[in-house]
């Protein structure tokens, strides 16, 4: 089970690649054009509608309350059935108990309390800690804080969970959880968010890497999409890492994959190469 240590995890660092850009391309627009004014009011128009915060829920009057025994140490929580109903599992798992008039539980034993304790946030707020931000002037998102609450923009202390596996990024944890939960919104929330993160441990890249391979299906054209691209954008570093090299020998369905995307990526930089 994951430990809420935050110490750090020693290894290479690639502060220089995201995993996703998280900035927009285009220059800012002047703002002594009205044209281009109102261009920025209705940016921040659309990402306001697309704000985690849109999909957040309220419960009903007289809705039950479902408690929920997470992990092995069984930390219990409380939420409302209509709220946890969002998500088909739930929904499943309340209408089995549905003939039981008192002690509504649901016991989610091999799952992390810190990751549910995420999860639930969402369901009631739209967004889990740290919260995304959009930034009107540079039209682009980012982490509340810095992602870790004391605004020093260093975030791996909140980024990480740590695992016997070694420490895996709490996004992709949450990813994970939400694909098991039906929440498909969350998965691309959490996906977004990995997008924002910096200055990770290359060890966690592919400790976490591992995981997202061990915990979803084959078909996932997301998350496993997100972990290759982001190894070929570090390469020059991930090719330097003793801990890629060891991962490599010990070998796995994630390192085939990572050789056809080179082979892809180096097929497409040929076919731009003028002849």
């Amino acid at each position: 089970m994951f430990s809420s240590n935050r110490s750090r995890y020693g290894g290479e660092s690639f502060s220089k690649h995201r995993a996703s850009k998280s900035k927009s391309n285009k220059k800012n627009p002047s703002f002594r054009d009205p044209s281009s004014t109102r261009k920025v009011e209705r940016l921040a128009q659309q990402a306001q509608a697309s704000s985690p915060q849109s999909n957040q829920t309220s419960p009903t009057i007289g809705s039950a309350i479902i408690t929920l025994s997470v992990g092995r140490e069984q930390r219990l929580f409380a939420a409302h059935e209509d709220v946890l109903c969002h998500s088909p599992f739930f929904a499943t798992a309340c209408r089995d108990q549905f003939f039981s008039t008192t002690n509504k539980r649901i016991e989610l034993p091999d799952e992390e309390p810190e990751v549910f304790s995420s999860l639930l946030e969402y369901l009631y707020k739209g967004d889990y800690y740290p919260r995304l931000e959009y930034d009107k002037r540079r039209n682009s998102w980012n982490l509340e804080d810095g992602g870790n609450g004391n605004g020093n923009g260093n975030g791996t202390a909140e980024a990480i969970v740590y695992t016997p596996q070694g420490p895996i990024l709490k996004d992709t944890v949450i990813y994970c959880a939400a694909d098991r939960y039906g929440l498909h919104e969350l998965k691309k929330l959490a996906l977004k968010k990995q997008g924002l993160q910096s200055g990770i441990q290359c060890s966690t890249i592919l400790s976490s890497a591992r995981f997202a391979y061990a915990h979803t299906p084959d078909n996932d054209s997301k998350l496993r999409a997100h972990y290759l691209a982001l190894i070929i954008r570090a390469r020059h570093t991930f090719k330097r890492s003793g801990t890629m090299q060891n991962e490599m020998e010990n070998g796995g369905k994630l390192f085939f994959d990572l050789f056809v995307a080179m082979v892809n990526h180096m097929d497409d930089l040929a076919q731009k190469t003028p002849r």
